[in-house]
């Protein structure tokens, strides 16, 4: 029996661009590719890794991380891993794949919705401090205090002068977190600007993935540059040394999240740490900021 289609989400808002309002390179794009390949031209592989070659790197990282929660048990130490990206960048998927054979009980990830009105009234990171890790656990952010700084600037969610007042305390914040043995891991998944657009057309027509998508979602097509620009003025004012930033090129899901799991392992020594299995991250598509991607 053939499923009906439900009604497209937003109205069809993310097809209709798609068509007719994308530049004519992401639409050319998107028309000619096929399920595997990569689309932006400036992306170092063309192909996707294959799931035979992925599963075989994925397996020794994931013992890894379980090997990284028993040792945080014990020792009493705590972890934050922040995820931020664009929409559709891959955060959700790649928090799954590093959750997916650790303890719950000691492993949170945390997606806060948009705070209520009380919470607006409230100190900027106050909300964020009630989901800190207790001793011996980490907690992985699905979107950060971070939205200051990019999604509530380029919508004007928030004044320039809340935005300054962030970049002000966001220094002295994270480096608090480091003063009380938090460490704190913040992962910028870029994505391009074709690829994005072709996964939220797959999440518009998937009726399991639409309630992905809102409003923002299909607005946020429209101001590309002003992202990149947000983006880019926000990796150059908050990497500091106590909390770096690292830039995982996104394209292929497959390679950015062994590169995330790569990147939360090297941050930590833990008992039976293992540096071969763990690898090294793949220098084409992990980097410190350089400002030249968003």
């Amino acid at each position: 029996m053939t499923r009906p289609s439900p009604a497209l989400p937003l109205d069809g808002a993310i097809s209709r661009y798609a068509e007719t309002e994308a530049p004519a390179a992401i639409r050319e794009a998107l028309k000619n590719a096929k399920k595997n390949d990569i689309l932006d031209a400036s992306f170092p592989y063309r192909q996707g890794l294959e799931k035979a070659a992925y599963n075989a790197q994925m397996l020794p990282l994931q013992i890894q991380m379980v090997r990284l929660q028993n040792d945080l048990r014990q020792s009493g130490r705590r972890l934050v891993v922040l995820f931020e990206g664009r929409d559709a960048a891959g955060k959700g998927g790649t928090i799954r794949t590093v959750t997916e054979n650790l303890n719950p009980r000691h492993a949170t990830v945390v997606a806060l919705p948009k705070p209520t009105e009380r919470e607006a009234t409230q100190w900027y990171f106050q909300r964020y401090i009630d989901w800190l890790p207790a001793a011996g656990e980490m907690v992985f952010f699905d979107r950060s205090w971070y939205n200051r700084a990019v999604v509530e600037h380029v919508f004007g969610f928030c004044t320039p002068e809340q935005r300054e007042h962030f970049f002000r305390q966001q220094p002295g914040f994270e480096e608090t977190l480091a003063d009380e043995n938090i460490t704190l891991v913040k992962i910028w998944l870029n994505v391009g600007r074709a690829e994005q657009l072709r996964r939220m057309i797959d999440r518009e027509r998937d009726p399991l993935k639409q309630w992905k998508l809102s409003a923002i979602d299909a607005e946020g097509l429209h101001r590309w540059e002003d992202y990149t620009a947000a983006i880019r003025e926000m990796l150059r004012r908050s990497h500091i040394p106590e909390a770096p930033w690292t830039i995982i090129r996104s394209d292929d899901k497959r390679r950015a999240r062994i590169a995330a799991m790569q990147t939360i392992l090297h941050r930590m020594e833990f008992e039976g740490k293992d540096e071969a299995a763990i690898g090294a991250p793949d220098p084409l598509i992990v980097s410190d900021p350089d400002l030249r991607h968003g």
